[in-house]
């Protein structure tokens, strides 16, 4: 079994490797290792020892998806079974129906559609399709992403994409440390539903909402396409690798991170700010009043 300073160690290694601000390792390691040389670490366990480190690597880098994280099922240490986490997520996005919790007809002929996951392109896309046919003839559409917890960029492009009139739409672009290059993301060209460009959108957010789900709602609000309604979200825009240190722990790693085409910037660290701030709990209620409005007036 390894030590605690051992998985530290194989952690500040990763980082250090892969992380898209390299300027910003020293500092890390030299903070997270100064702690450990005082003992702050040595008497935790499992998910204390992760939420520590966690703590500490945020104290002095305040990116939200660079964290150790503790799970429960064992896992493989083997380099050939390491993928960045992807196996997991695509099993976890099966589990969970790619994301999509549920899609409502509301009074007033208003859709709903409510995600939990940002599901990858190339396996949600029917799915995807699915949620956007069945509102595909309502007179505006509410998309909660208020416990939308992240996923995919190229699933939040094929999102985003059915909002728009067609392919001619640069969303934003994702530089990526590992190969020093920028991916554009344009709204694609074939959906597999009708798109939804000329209907009033609102997207709901709240504290929880973050990653993917930021995605989305940073994008269509840059781009003028929808009002979002509710709290600031928690503000992660780093794409991230997932790598085993231990059987029970992971560090999560930002290799890249998020340019939007209109803002120059994105949400890291200061969240998506709503047009319409009100309790996540009150978003919906909100949110449908204001598109009662619109389709009336």
């Amino acid at each position: 079994m390894l030590t605690n300073e051992e998985i530290i160690e194989r952690a500040l290694e990763r980082i250090g490797a892969g992380y898209v601000f390299p300027e910003k390792v020293a500092a890390v390691e030299a903070a997270v290792r100064e702690r450990a040389a005082a003992g702050a670490y040595r008497e935790l366990a499992g998910p204390e020892l992760c939420a520590a480190v966690t703590a500490d690597l945020q104290e002095v880098c305040p990116d939200k998806h660079l964290r150790l994280m503790w799970v429960e099922e064992a896992q493989s240490l083997e380099p050939a079974d390491e993928d960045g986490g992807e196996a997991a997520f695509r099993a976890l996005l099966r589990a969970e129906n790619h994301g999509v919790l549920r899609v409502e007809q509301l009074e007033g002929n208003i859709g709903l559609i409510e995600l939990r996951l940002i599901t990858t392109a190339v396996d949600g896309a029917a799915v995807i399709g699915a949620a956007m046919q069945l509102v595909a003839g309502s007179s505006a559409l509410v998309l909660d992403l208020r416990r939308c917890r992240g996923g995919s960029p190229e699933g939040a492009a094929m999102w985003n994409s059915y909002f728009f009139p067609d392919d001619q739409v640069h969303l934003n672009d994702i530089y990526s440390r590992s190969t020093d290059s920028t991916r554009q993301y344009w709204t694609a060209g074939h959906l597999p539903a009708p798109r939804y460009p000329d209907r009033p959108v609102y997207v709901l957010t709240s504290a929880t909402t973050f990653s993917g789900g930021e995605d989305v709602a940073y994008t269509l609000q840059a781009h003028g396409r929808a009002v979002v309604v509710g709290e600031t979200t928690r503000g992660g825009a780093h794409p991230t690798a997932r790598h085993p240190v231990s059987e029970h722990v992971l560090v999560t790693v930002p290799t890249a991170r998020s340019i939007n085409t209109v803002t120059g910037t994105n949400w890291e660290g200061v969240g998506v700010r709503p047009d319409v701030a009100v309790p996540a709990d009150e978003a919906l209620e909100a949110a449908l009043k204001a598109a009662r409005d619109a389709i009336t007036s």
